[in-house]
């Protein structure tokens, strides 16, 4: 079951996989990027979120090291030095799911781990393809179908 809004089909929750709700794409920085430049990643995207990405072991891939969310960007600011980087203020090891996994899987894995936000990873790949935040399974639940 479904219902619309403004034109588009949302799935129910209990119908709706992480693939459903993920936001495509990803904002990421070095380990090494200053706190003041994640803050300024995620006012310009008006992001919660942004990736901390290590290059690859040599090849041109990169891959997620951990996450620094809006929560852990006001421990640095609330710290009053400024001088974190992306990584001394990213939380890890992080969660990732499948795009097929149904979102209330998700949901209880984001409540078990104690995270507001996921790594999408591709199915195939493994390499991360989005993010599904608190926001996103709201979202599905204020407008799917009940």
């Amino acid at each position: 079951m479904s219902s619309k809004r403004e034109g588009v089909l949302i799935p129910t929750i209990e119908h709706a996989t992480v693939g459903d709700a993920t936001r495509p794409g990803i904002f990421s920085c070095s380990p090494d990027a200053p706190a003041v430049k994640v803050a300024r990643e995620m006012a310009l995207h008006h992001v919660h979120c942004v990736f901390v990405m290590h290059p690859g072991q040599g090849t041109e891939a990169a891959y997620v090291w951990g996450i620094v969310s809006d929560l852990d960007l006001m421990r640095a600011v609330s710290g009053g030095e400024g001088t974190e980087t992306a990584g001394s203020l990213a939380r890890e090891p992080m969660v990732t799911v499948k795009p097929e996994m149904p979102l209330a899987e998700a949901a209880a894995l984001m409540v078990n781990h104690q995270v507001t936000h996921l790594v999408v990873v591709d199915s195939e790949t493994l390499r991360p393809s989005g993010v599904l935040s608190t926001g996103d399974v709201a979202e599905i639940f204020a407008w799917g179908e009940a």
